[in-house]
């Protein structure tokens, strides 16, 4: 028993959501899901090859006629505009999910550490997250991402000066249940929690106790397709009543997922 605690403990130490010994942790994509508006989709429909070969391409990964990681590939190839005026573009046109800032404010106060695991690239996601909810929380938050480089011989802010850097050599470049599990396979752990919307929370869908799959878009399908349990979501007021609830006793994480609603 004393050594099981001992691994444990080590355990924590290297994982850091667990260094405040929470009850649960909930781990959340970014774009569409934090955000009203998914800026990698929204900067490949305006600004890249356009939103009907997008959503084909969307279709294509989730039936598993392609790879995640070589349609985002595809997808960040087609804009051409410097990096700077991509986030300058995107600071103007993407909106915050309006229930959000409380609900992370909730998760401060109660000990739910929030992870944002996201297919996107570090500078855009801290740069809208410091635009929507302020630099102390940019701080704060544990961001796991892919980034960016210039291209040889460029500068980002060069047209077609920029390239998508991904975290991993997974077929989706950036495979969230490897961020997931290490916490997963904790001997005592927390409750898990994920909220996504699209194909980039493909790896992440079987990971956690409880899959929040945002209404009317690529995660339901593909969970309907797959038979992995979930429960839609419009906005984070959903999310929070139910994550209270679950921490609360009100309800159990299976008792929750009820698909769509």
């Amino acid at each position: 028993m004393a050594g099981q605690q001992k691994q444990q403990q080590q355990q924590n130490g290297t994982l850091p959501a667990m260094r405040t010994q929470p009850k649960a942790i909930f781990f959340t994509d970014f774009d569409g899901t934090i955000t009203q508006t998914d800026s990698n989709d929204f900067l490949t429909d305006t600004l890249g090859f356009g939103h009907t070969l997008r959503r084909q391409q969307n279709h294509d990964v989730i039936y598993g006629r392609r790879a995640f990681r070589d349609s985002y590939q595809e997808m960040m190839d087609s804009v051409r505009a410097p990096y700077d005026q991509c986030i300058s573009t995107l600071l103007e046109r993407v909106a915050l999910d309006p229930a959000f800032a409380e609900f992370y404010s909730w998760c401060r106060e109660n000990n739910v550490p929030v992870v944002v695991l996201s297919g996107g690239m570090r500078p855009m996601i801290r740069a809208l997250l410091a635009h929507l909810v302020g630099e102390d929380v940019v701080e704060e938050l544990q961001i796991v991402s892919n980034d960016v480089a210039p291209r040889p011989g460029k500068n980002i802010n060069d047209e077609n000066g920029w390239t998508i850097i991904f975290r991993d050599d997974s077929s989706f470049g950036h495979d969230k249940s490897r961020e997931i599990r290490p916490y997963a396979q904790l001997s005592e752990r927390p409750i898990l929690f994920y909220a996504g919307d699209g194909v980039s929370d493909l790896s992440a869908a079987r990971e956690t106790d409880l899959l929040f799959a945002k209404a009317n878009c690529d995660l339901v399908t593909f969970c309907e397709h797959q038979k992995v349990p979930f429960v839609t979501f419009n906005d984070f007021s959903e999310i929070h009543n139910t994550v209270r609830e679950v921490l609360e006793g009100k309800t159990s994480v299976k008792e929750a997922a009820v698909g769509r609603k």
